[in-house]
């Protein structure tokens, strides 16, 4: 057989395990999300041993010699070099999941995902009792063995602290070093922005957004928004649903991608901007280039990036003049109690700039604030400078310190996220990193298309959409973030772009 020859079997011999291996996760995903809606409360011990029998499944398959001999053999072979630019970066993307998960042990592996499914189930008990204490023991648990993963990952990795190998599994070579900097800029920033939108004359009222609008009205304004950006849950073509859970989520792959929220009959906005964010999550999912599905290449480019997709549909996109002046008189028609709330009162009402204590209903600005509090205490809990006995107290001080908020119980304090729960530790920052790069996404769609506000208040998406489908999804995890935003944007990632929006939208809206 000839040289080439040899070649294309072997690289076609691995991508073949590693499509095996993206449907076993895409089953792992969809047991999670049954997991938050639809599974019955005494599910949870049994699923449990499911999701450790399936991360036991994933680890055997990640780590089989095979695939590290097939590597080996494709990296060496003399015409390597004939391969194209996304073959060789499906290799080396395959490498670097081969090379980290084979330094995990099978049974560390096992232990997280039966700990984390354990320690989530709890954390909901909890958080309903406002007990830290019953949550505590399992958390600590849960840390212990993600630190120790941790440090096994930093080793293999090349980096400097366990906790930037748990950051690099969500944004690729990005450092809380690196981090730490952008977010002291952030801060700075947003604190001018808040002090100067809450001390201005000109106060929104907001006392019409609790007004009540019962579940099945909100149901129907979040299947009418999905339409909006093209979610799809209703053609017999649907790829999409939605389902309601405690904390809204995105799950699922290419053709099955699935986005839940929560209704609150006196705050229906929560659904509205829920539904958006989500929903450009699963925008993302969906427009990823089909020939690329079950590749490694054929995932988004980092959860910052997912993050950034999401932000900009829920803000950028959600939250404009443009969009309102087209959806008000919608949304007036389906819950009937806004006839007398004005485009202006509405779109100041819904971007009120108002320090809080709970993350998902944070406004645009104060948002970020939040996610700086959560990255300062993983960055400190990992470095040994806390323990989870001083997470309560840490928590409340940052958040007195940050948004002069008084906490009164840990359930509006450190247990209102199920991240910790979970064991996603190194994923908070994302959340910021997507706003920044929003930012500069934002900046290169006005160049390209300068009538971008004028398209929204047609009620035309389309358009936005397809160009974040070619600057953004079209190009899965082809390109690491730090360069996949530099070849949209033309720079590297930096706060300016994201400070600068703000600034131009808030000192209209207040009036400073």
């Amino acid at each position: 057989m000839a040289g080439t020859d040899v070649l294309r079997q072997n690289y076609g011999r691995m991508m073949q395990k590693i499509k095996d291996l993206a449907v076993v996760y895409s089953i792992d995903a969809i047991m999670n999300w049954d997991m938050e809606t639809k599974m019955p409360p005494k599910g949870i011990n049994l699923r449990s041993q499911q999701l450790g029998m399936l991360g036991q499944l994933e680890h055997k398959m990640s780590t089989d010699p095979e695939i590290g001999q097939l590597i080996d053999k494709i990296r060496n072979h003399p015409d390597y070099e004939s391969l194209s630019e996304i073959e060789k970066r499906n290799v080396y993307l395959t490498k670097k999941n081969y090379d980290e998960m084979t330094k995990l042990p099978e049974e560390l592996v096992v232990e997280i995902a039966k700990q984390s499914t354990i320690t989530v189930g709890t954390w909901k008990r909890a958080k309903a009792a406002k007990s830290f204490a019953m949550f505590k023991p399992e958390l600590e648990k849960l840390f212990e063995l993600k630190k120790k993963a941790a440090e096994i990952l930093m080793d293999v990795k090349g980096t400097a602290t366990p906790y930037d190998a748990l950051i690099d599994m969500h944004e690729s070579a990005m450092t809380s070093e690196k981090i730490t900097k952008l977010f002291d800029e952030l801060r700075d920033g947003l604190v001018k922005i808040i002090s100067k939108s809450t001390s201005s004359p000109k106060q929104p009222d907001e006392s019409f957004l609790s007004r009540k609008v019962p579940v099945d009205v909100q149901q129907k304004i979040a299947n009418s928004l999905v339409k909006v950006i093209g979610y799809d849950i209703d053609s017999p073509a649907a790829g999409g649903r939605i389902d309601e859970t405690e904390h809204p989520f995105t799950n699922g792959y290419y053709d099955d991608v699935r986005i839940t929220t929560h209704y609150y009959e006196d705050n229906f906005a929560s659904s509205i901007f829920s539904i958006l964010h989500e929903g450009g999550h699963a925008m993302y999912e969906q427009n990823l280039r089909p020939e690329w599905m079950f590749q490694p290449i054929g995932t988004g480019c980092s959860t910052g990036f997912h993050e950034s997709q999401s932000r900009f549909v829920e803000n950028i996109f959600g939250r404009s003049q443009e969009f309102w002046s087209y959806y008000l008189p919608q949304l007036k028609g389906l819950t009937g109690n806004l006839s007398d709330v004005s485009q202006e009162k509405f779109v100041h009402a819904i971007n009120a700039v108002k320090p809080s204590k709970i993350r998902v209903e944070a406004d645009e600005v104060t948002y970020c604030l939040h996610v700086i509090i959560r990255f300062n205490i993983e960055r400190d809990w990992f470095a040994g400078k806390i323990s989870v006995s001083d997470l309560p107290q840490v928590w409340n001080e940052q958040y007195m310190n940050y948004l002069g908020m008084k906490i009164q119980d840990d359930s509006e304090g450190l247990m209102q996220d199920t991240h910790w729960g979970i064991g996603y530790f190194g994923y908070f920052p994302s959340y910021a990193l997507g706003n920044i790069y929003s930012g500069q996404l934002l900046a290169a769609l006005k160049k390209d298309m300068p009538d971008w506000n004028q398209q929204i208040a047609k009620g035309n998406f389309q358009a936005i959409r397809q160009w974040l489908t070619t600057n953004v999804h079209t190009y899965g995890n082809l390109y690491d973030p730090a360069d996949l935003i530099k070849k949209i944007a033309g720079d590297e990632i930096n706060t300016k772009h994201f400070l600068n929006y703000l600034n131009e939208k808030y000192s209209t809206l207040y009036e400073y």
